[in-house]
């Protein structure tokens, strides 16, 4: 997995394979999900991150 954050455009991206992309969804107006053929997910997009909440990412690990 690898995350990229541009703050200039206050876009998140999640990317979770890399497998070539065969069909994006949008979820809603700021979330959009990418697919491989195989129907994983390739990659999440959200757009206005830090504004809706998505970012920074808070993460915590189990004891």
């Amino acid at each position: 997995m690898r995350t990229v954050y541009d703050e200039s455009e206050d876009i998140l991206t999640i990317h979770l394979s890399d497998k070539a992309i065969a069909k994006e969804v949008s979820q809603d107006w700021n979330t959009h999900i990418s697919y491989a053929e195989d129907g994983s997910i390739v990659e999440i997009v959200v757009l206005d991150a830090k504004e809706s909440g998505a970012w920074p990412l808070i993460t915590t690990r189990a004891a």
